[in-house]
């Protein structure tokens, strides 16, 4: 296994600044998965890891050795890194069988041959496609060239694995199911994973930590549920959850000892605990960011009745049936609102319905810096 240290990596291609002041621990097995918009810096961050790219400042340590200098311009090869990669368009040689692809790099290590076919036999078991390993890439489907993919990337046995994308040509399927078995493969073998995409459920799903990625800056390193539920500032709270987050500027106010936001014609009074905070920061009489994700907000009797103090009437536009949830689609003012209730509701596009937050999970944001006030 691997402990990765990246410290003040900086970045430039031209004049463009891709990486600003980087910094992140990878611990030994971690499944750290990249996220974040195209363009914001995650693919080059595993280039710069893998020496595929030389940073302009910065080091990193691998198992507290200096792999990079850029100070020095210390940069160790890919070859003395211990890892492998596994790449978004596979990579995989043509013109030869699966069993060869996954020998190739075996062979260039000068394994003896029983290693090699043990290892083979290893990744081809492990990745469940024995039956292909004398057929042509050519002769495989996506899911299956991608499955040779990672048993070559696993079979040389690599301290460090690292993804980019992986599954981005994968129907929505074979991405499910592939998400399984590398969540199975990090758990089998130990190895510490660094996983890029853009993709936030493959990110929630596999990832032990998450690092959210903004225009080559680093804006959070959490947990999945922690990201969830204690995002740092606006962009992390838009960017984490499906469907993303609502939000809405609202005007913070005192009425004797409640403390009030005020948006599109509407009064809520904050739970105690989050009044007194803000009124302690010293938002009293400031427009806010309200966030309150869809999940939240309600339409069963039970909850309106038990919550008056957040309930508020809006007209539905769209009703979106998923099965096991509904989406109701309306809008406060200017802001596009999404709440997520139970199937079992009798809201249809066209009509008045009343609403309630749940306001022990709002989320709070300064409106100029855009960091979190209150979670």
């Amino acid at each position: 296994m691997s402990k990765i240290e990246l410290k003040h990596i900086d970045k430039f291609y031209g004049k463009n600044h891709i990486l600003k002041d980087v910094n992140l621990t990878i611990e030994d097995g971690d499944f750290m998965t990249l996220l974040g918009p195209s363009g914001c810096g995650k693919t080059t961050t595993l280039r710069v890891v893998s020496g595929l790219e030389k940073p302009q400042n910065g080091t990193i340590h691998m198992d507290g050795k200096e792999i990079v200098n850029a100070a020095e311009a210390h940069f160790a090869p890919p070859s003395e890194r211990d890892l492998n990669l596994v790449f978004q368009s596979y990579a995989l040689w043509p013109h030869m069988t699966v069993r060869e692809n996954i020998a190739f790099g075996l062979n260039i290590q000068k394994l003896p041959k029983d290693e090699v076919d043990r290892r083979i036999k290893d990744a081809l078991g492990r990745m469940q496609i024995g039956q292909y390993v004398d057929r042509y890439p050519s002769e495989l489907s996506g899911g299956q060239q991608q499955r040779v993919a990672i048993a070559r990337a696993i079979a040389s046995e690599p301290h460090l694995l690292l993804m980019d994308e992986p599954l981005s040509n994968l129907d929505a399927k074979l991405r499910g199911q592939m998400r399984v078995e590398i969540s199975k493969l990090h758990q089998r073998l130990e190895t510490t994973i660094i996983y890029v995409t853009h993709d936030q459920t493959e990110a929630m799903t596999l990832g032990t930590r998450i690092v959210v990625m903004k225009d080559g800056v680093v804006q959070q390193v959490d947990s999945p549920q922690n990201l969830y539920d204690k995002p740092c500032n606006k962009f992390v709270a838009g960017f984490i959850g499906a469907p993303q987050m609502n939000m809405i500027d609202a005007q913070v106010a005192k009425n004797g000892s409640d403390v009030t936001l005020a948006f599109g014609g509407h009064t809520l009074t904050l739970p105690e605990a989050k009044g007194k905070a803000l009124e302690a920061a010293g938002y009293v009489g400031k427009v806010v960011t309200l966030g309150i994700r869809p999940e939240d907000l309600h339409d069963e009797e039970a909850f309106l009745a038990a919550n008056p103090k957040s309930t508020f009437q809006v007209e539905i536009r769209v009703y979106e049936m998923l099965g096991s949830e509904v989406l109701l689609y309306f809008d406060i003012d200017e802001a596009n609102f999404t709440a997520k209730v139970n199937p079992r509701t009798t809201a249809r596009p066209g009509d008045t319905v009343k609403l309630a937050m749940d306001l022990d999970k709002v989320h709070i944001f300064d409106k100029e810096t855009e960091c979190v006030i209150i979670n």
